[in-house]
């Protein structure tokens, strides 16, 4: 039986920072310029493209599931092009990740502090592909139930021809959203909200709502249940400081749904 005390540290943590004077006002101003650059950079531009995307259906007669939204598509006509601008996109977000560590490691904290030191494969693959049934299985089907009740968008994952690099593509954009989102989105976002003195709540809850809002685009179903996942995903790092584990079940979601996809369409009747 799980004890009262053990709930109330997940539900209300206390932070794992030191304690650190607070910033000075000029810091303070650098940092939420920083956040607001990288942010609009990144996933922030995502958010708000996100937004005007579920509006834009909304106002497009007929349900949102009449609608469709395609995740991975084809990038050109010639089928050398398509790969090296496929190519090109996960390199770009990969960049993200990069930029996030990077800035993070200026300011002091490196790999290590915020998840990614050496690489455990016991606990941190098996925590990661845990987490990604916990969150996958059940998301799957809250996404059905939204898409029959016309609040989400048909997601189809891939629209990418069957070239012989089409898997392994796939295979590479869900490793590169998985890196980009749990850098950026969690270690990256709450440190630095945590520097500016935000409590564990309220900085996880800001982590999620961004999550969500930029997977608005497939409907309010992929908003809130992308909302779910962060503060799943957010506090887990919060707890463990380990983000290798976010990584890999992130990586694993996505695979598979893009996989899979690839594989069973035309065979499995539900599938668009």
């Amino acid at each position: 039986m799980i004890s009262r005390a053990a709930i109330d540290s997940w539900l209300r943590p206390s932070s794992p920072e030191p304690a650190t004077p607070p910033p000075t006002d000029r810091e303070r101003r650098g940092l939420w310029i920083e956040i607001t650059i990288v942010l609009l950079v990144t996933f922030g531009a995502n958010a708000l493209s996100g937004v005007l995307s579920l509006s834009e259906s909304l106002l497009t007669p007929g349900t949102l599931a009449d609608q469709a939204v395609a995740l991975n598509v084809s990038r050109a006509e010639n089928s050398f092009i398509d790969a090296a601008r496929q190519l090109l996109g996960v390199v770009q977000l990969l960049a993200w990740s990069a930029l996030g560590l990077y800035l993070l490691w200026r300011s002091g904290y490196g790999p290590r502090s915020v998840g990614l030191g050496r690489f455990r494969w016991r606990p941190d693959a098996t925590q990661g592909v845990g987490l990604a049934a916990l969150i996958g299985l059940p998301g799957l089907g809250f996404y059905l139930v939204a898409r029959a009740i016309g609040a989400n968008l048909t997601v189809v994952p891939s629209t990418i021809e069957d070239h012989w690099w089409r898997l392994p593509a796939l295979i590479l954009w869900a490793i590169a959203n998985s890196g980009a989102e749990e850098v950026l989105v969690v270690a990256y976002l709450i440190t630095r909200l945590r520097q500016l003195g935000w409590g564990e709540n309220s900085s996880l809850f800001a982590s999620a709502i961004l999550r969500g809002t930029y997977h608005l685009y497939q409907g309010f179903g992929g908003g809130l249940g992308n909302v779910v996942m962060g503060l799943v995903f957010g506090r887990y790092w919060q707890k463990t400081r380990r983000l290798w584990p976010l990584v890999i079940a992130h990586a694993t979601i996505d695979s598979v749904a893009f996989v899979g996809y690839a594989a069973l369409r035309g065979h499995v009747g539900w599938i668009p």
